[in-house]
């Protein structure tokens, strides 16, 4: 069975975003506001390992930061202009901001992926649904204008 990644997809996925919680839904459909706890990825082989992000709508600021989380690079990842994918470095230490309504990514992550250790949490960042973890967005958020 094949699931097509048209535009009725999208919308329907972003419906299903604009409803959760947490303001995003996987294929990845992020909403302005989401807050995605930074992380980093770690693999089996970090010499090999890359985490791939490539936007097919809207556009998402991505944030590399070092070990005490202060912001040491960014990019804008834009479908319409300019950069549309990334990757990342096994190891990385990185956050997403959806910079407008319905975006849309889709990662890509090498195997084997196993979701009890796939990220690893920058310590004592804000947990998810803290007032502290919404201020930290809408700060990340003010880097991209």
């Amino acid at each position: 069975m094949l699931k097509r990644l048209d535009q009725a997809f999208f919308d329907a996925v972003a419906r299903e975003a604009r409803r959760s919680p947490r303001l995003r839904r996987n294929l990845n459909v992020l909403q302005p506001g989401t807050y995605v706890r930074p992380h980093r990825n770690l693999r089996c082989d970090p010499a090999a390992a890359f985490e791939c992000l490539v936007v097919l709508q809207g556009a998402i600021g991505l944030l590399l930061l070092d070990g005490s989380g202060q912001v040491r690079g960014q990019e804008r990842l834009n479908a319409a202009t300019g950069l549309r994918g990334i990757e990342i470095a096994d190891g990385q230490f990185h956050t997403l901001v959806a910079l407008q309504p319905d975006s849309v990514m889709l990662e890509v992550k090498q195997s084997p992926y196993s979701p009890a250790t796939d990220k690893d949490s920058l310590p004592r960042v804000p947990a998810e649904g803290s007032a502290e973890a919404d201020q930290l967005v809408r700060s990340w958020s003010a880097r991209f204008g």
